[in-house]
């Protein structure tokens, strides 16, 4: 199967500010992982008065780091792309620290509500306590010494995931949305892949440069990238309704298959995304199941 060009050649360079656009550094978290690469990355923006977008995990070490890398500065504002553990519980931490407002597209939840008996997998990974102070709207902007910043909504990922657009640099800080080493991982309830699928056409009407994401390096050639990444995903619904014309009835038996070539340790994840894709199929009469779709279900065709 066809992949995007995924760029795995990354330094995380652990407790250091690295610079990677004027005036934004990068401080990768130490909490390297199957599914967080080399670890998390907190980005740091502006001069004198700063922010930050992603502050990351409750880890020591990487709060030294970022303090090192604020040096001081006045923080008024806080970005947070969506509320898994990886990403914002820094963020009370830091808005404690610096007083700085909190900015997110909301709380945490679900894309859609539990089905009955279901237990939601990522539940652990959810910063269920996380609440900002301003919930911007798509196309927002919020203003600071010297940058502006523009919300996009980008859900998928998680229901409540944004990406943010620094204005007049052509860099979008794209969270878990879009990734230069991987492709972003869409586990319901949790995620959608309907809502990703949205997100991505809504990146291509926009003509950003560079995304710096939450994970991993830049996106260097954006546009093409998520074309490709698009791509990529009705690749794999191919797959998923070629395995049912086969005979497979059960997720397990399709991710044992497509993913026969990915590290055994993801398959669980792969599991999940195989569930979004049947979700969405469900959902445009492609695929039939009993009753609501489930990660135990049989999948039939229509």
């Amino acid at each position: 199967m066809s992949e995007p060009e995924f760029d795995r050649a990354f330094e995380p360079a652990h407790g250091e500010a690295v610079p990677v656009a004027p005036d934004v550094v990068r401080v990768t978290a130490p909490n390297a992982g199957p599914l967080t690469f080399h670890g998390t990355n907190s980005y740091v923006v502006g001069r004198q008065t700063l922010a930050v977008i992603d502050p990351g995990p409750e880890d020591d070490a990487h709060w030294q780091a970022l303090l090192k890398a604020i040096d001081g500065r006045p923080v008024s504002h806080i970005f947070v792309t969506h509320t898994h553990r990886d990403h914002s519980p820094l963020a009370a931490r830091l808005k404690a620290e610096t007083g700085a407002t909190v900015v997110a597209e909301g709380p945490h939840r679900a894309a859609r509500p539990l089905h009955t008996g279901e237990v939601n997998p990522l539940k652990e990974s959810s910063d269920m306590d996380f609440a900002p102070d301003i919930a911007v709207a798509h196309g927002d902007v919020m203003e600071g010494d010297g940058w502006s910043m523009e919300a996009l909504h980008t859900p998928g990922h998680t229901a409540n995931h944004a990406s943010f657009a620094l204005n007049g640099s052509g860099h979008v800080f794209s969270g878990d949305h879009v990734m230069a080493w991987a492709t972003s991982i869409i586990a319901p309830p949790d995620g959608a892949m309907s809502d990703f699928m949205a997100s991505l056409d809504m990146l291509l009407t926009r003509d950003d440069s560079r995304y710096l994401p939450g994970h991993g390096g830049p996106v260097t050639e954006p546009r093409q990238f998520v074309r490709a990444l698009r791509t990529h995903r009705r690749m794999r619904e191919q797959a998923v309704l070629r395995r049912i014309e086969n005979g497979d009835r059960l997720i397990s038996e399709m991710v044992a298959v497509i993913y026969r070539e990915t590290d055994p340790r993801l398959h669980g994840a792969a599991a999940l995304s195989v569930l979004a894709h049947l979700e969405d199929l469900v959902g445009r009469g492609a695929v039939v199941t009993d009753g609501p779709p489930s990660i135990a279900g049989e999948y039939r065709p229509a």
